[in-house]
């Protein structure tokens, strides 16, 4: 790698600070999300456990020797370090050896079962996810509003954006956020995430555990399901049901399960987690998280949909945009150390996304493609807020619209931000 090609990601700050805390860091996410580029660009000497190179040597070697391999001027990078997982304690053992920080880089695709990994790294290896890459990252958002200033409600600017027609995001959906994939033909942007989910299918769970056997059809079936479930909160059982009765393939629930959890494991999905507002509140909050695949292009592939086919259904491009919306508000979120969150009560209250800060303060999001749904959606907010209130939690620091089709940036007479997705940034 030359480093001066390295296009940066907006998670390079959190890695020099990672490394100028722990003695060793684990940066984890999905399959050719540009974990190795990232790690690479920030060590001083590598070692890809996963090169095939003269049948697996390197693989060989760690297996024999793996405290040898971490040998080489630091922070060294060992890149794929689950397929030897006996690196981890070998890597552990290594930075007690000294006092110094940014001794090591692991990289992971999956998580390994906890059989040869005998101790946590608990304050020694510190783990940082890491996502596909965001729009702002990808060139595809002008980045003239910054999430942190919308959260903090001191965005105070009226800018004119530009329009953005609906074919373009339907590309965006589909197309994903891999740093592989982000100049493809267009024609060519589903590609990638159909041989991902090939790739997901027929090899990477089947490598997750030695003595379980995965029914590919039902794995198909199930990835299929959450796709159709994109951006819901829909249960397990509920999954369950929705596969008998689309696909007639009967999956138990003890199946789902297990099935999620690998997939999990292999950083395939990324639920959004429900939140609270206050813990004295009397409103009832509903604990179900909602689902999404890591990138919402491997939902588009589970489900064949291409540009043309989500235009013409605008119910599930509403979904899928939510979920890309969501995806970048992660990544946005990760680097000034808020969190992403959903809220739902019992009083049929709804907010897509929830930005908690690290002083407690939050912002509550909605996400529309249209921008006729814009006062709508402010208009939702408010009350909420309201509802919020007066049952005893805390009111959000900020109200936002993020709108896939409008061509403003500005702050409503209400008081309700409204931010087009293709002009946000962290």
């Amino acid at each position: 790698m030359n480093k001066k090609d390295y296009k940066p990601r907006l998670i390079d700050n959190k890695v020099k600070e990672y490394l100028s805390l722990a003695k060793a860091i684990c940066i984890e996410g999905p399959k050719w999300c540009g974990k190795t580029w990232t790690s690479t660009y920030h060590s001083s000497s590598q070692y890809y456990v996963g090169d095939p190179s003269n049948n697996f040597t390197n693989r060989r070697l760690a297996e024999m020797d793996p405290l040898k391999v971490l040998n080489g001027d630091l922070p060294r990078l060992i890149d794929e370090w689950q397929e030897v997982p006996s690196l981890w304690d070998a890597t552990r053992m290594k930075v007690d050896e000294t006092n110094l920080k940014g001794q090591y880089i692991l990289t992971g695709s999956s998580t390994p079962i906890r059989k040869g990994v005998l101790h946590s790294g608990t304050g020694r290896i510190f783990k940082l996810r890491m996502h596909t890459m965001s729009l702002f990252e990808s060139g595809d958002s002008d980045g003239k509003v910054s999430l942190k200033e919308i959260c903090g409600n001191f965005f105070d600017e009226t800018i004119l954006t530009g329009d953005v027609d609906l074919e373009k995001l339907a590309y965006l959906i589909v197309r994903g956020g891999w740093p592989d994939n982000i100049n493809v033909p267009k024609e060519k942007a589903g590609v990638l995430p159909k041989g991902y989910i090939d790739s997901v299918l027929y090899e990477d769970i089947q490598k997750l555990d030695e003595n379980v056997k995965y029914e590919t059809n039902k794995v198909s079936l199930l990835l299929r399901s959450l796709a159709r479930n994109e951006s819901t909160t829909i249960t397990n059982l509920s999954l369950s049901k929705d596969i008998s009765a689309t696909d007639k393939g009967l999956v138990s629930d003890e199946t789902i399960n297990k099935y999620i959890n690998s997939l999990s494991r292999l950083f395939l999905l990324e639920n959004q987690k429900p939140f609270s507002p206050a813990i004295r509140s009397s409103l009832r909050i509903k604990q179900g998280e909602k689902r999404h695949f890591c990138d919402p292009a491997l939902a588009c592939a589970a489900l064949n949909l291409n540009e043309a086919k989500l235009m013409n259904d605008l119910d599930t491009f509403g979904f899928m945009f939510e979920a890309l919306v969501e995806r970048d508000l992660r990544i946005y979120a990760q680097t000034f150390n808020a969190e992403l969150f959903h809220y739902q009560d019992y009083s049929n209250n709804e907010i897509d996304a929830v930005i908690e800060l690290e002083d407690g303060n939050w912002c509550a999001i909605e996400i529309k493609l249209g921008a006729n749904q814009i006062d709508s959606a402010a208009a939702k907010l408010i009350k909420i807020n309201k509802d919020i209130s007066e049952h005893g939690g805390k009111p959000a620091q900020s109200l936002c619209v993020i709108c896939g089709l409008s061509n403003a940036a500005y702050k409503r007479p209400d008081g309700v931000y409204v931010v087009p997705l293709t002009s946000l940034k962290n």
